[in-house]
């Protein structure tokens, strides 16, 4: 394992993070604050609580997930997605490191910073509601896997993507509205019974169930499903990216 090109490739994601502070990081903690203002007072004005929480509370942990999806696919696809357009991929692929140590180095950087500003996220929500954590060990354990995975989903699409349209429309018109479907703002026991069925089929409710679960021990579905559900996800990412580099595919050509 060469580390000192991962630590190369992870300090120069974490470096532009640093420079781009605003956009990085100032700006979802700010959408997210917006989400408890509206969120908070129009719509927890009409709805008490949520399986004996209250609504402000209830929604803290879909909050969190639903800025860690979205900061972990942009920053990913973002990151592998620049040295394509700029050429400079061509000097990573010819470094002495291997593929496996390419993916570590940006995915790291991604998880890590999507991460950050999870707990920021969840460091801002005390202000606004009381909270309270009754599994911080499998709280982080769905934070960190949740970051990877989402983070292997965005290299990706950055991958994937030939231009900066292409790079924006899985996040936007894919994982957004998988979040707002997955019970991040609402319980799916409040849903009729057919919306009920067709809510198991969308992978982003098992996540925010289970991330739920480690704060206030509720969930739509059992923990167990919910953490074979991601190992699930987090695999075929892993599939496909080792698929991607064994076949070149938009990477050598």
């Amino acid at each position: 394992m060469n580390l000192n090109g991962v630590r190369s490739i992870y300090m120069f994601e974490m470096t532009r993070a640093w420079r781009t502070m605003f956009q990085s990081i100032v700006s979802p903690v700010i959408s997210t604050s917006l989400y408890f203002v509206v969120f908070g007072s129009a719509i927890g004005s009409r709805i008490t609580d949520v399986g004996g929480v209250s609504y402000g509370s209830f929604i803290v942990p879909g909050l969190i997930m639903l800025s860690l999806m979205t900061q972990s696919v942009s920053n990913a696809s973002f990151g592998i997605f620049f040295p394509k357009f700029s050429g400079t991929i061509y000097e990573v692929l010819s470094a002495p490191i291997s593929y496996l140590e390419i993916v570590i180095g940006y995915v790291g950087a991604a998880a890590t910073k999507s991460m950050i500003v999870g707990l920021i996220i969840l460091a801002t929500a005390g202000l606004f509601v009381p909270l309270q954590i009754a599994h911080p060990v499998w709280m982080v354990v769905f934070l960190i896997l949740t970051s990877i995975t989402f983070s292997l989903f965005g290299f990706i699409i950055g991958i994937w993507a030939d231009n900066f349209e292409k790079l924006q429309i899985i996040p936007l018109l894919v994982v957004t509205p998988l979040v707002f479907l997955g019970g991040s703002f609402y319980s799916v026991d409040m849903l009729p019974a057919v919306w009920q069925k067709i809510s198991l089929l969308n992978p982003v409710m098992y996540l925010v169930s289970g991330f739920r679960w480690s704060f206030y021990e509720i969930s739509d579905v059992s923990v167990v499903t919910s953490l074979v559900m991601i190992t699930v996800f987090l695999t075929i990412c892993i599939i496909t990216v080792w698929k991607i580099f064994d076949s070149g595919y938009r990477v050598k050509t």
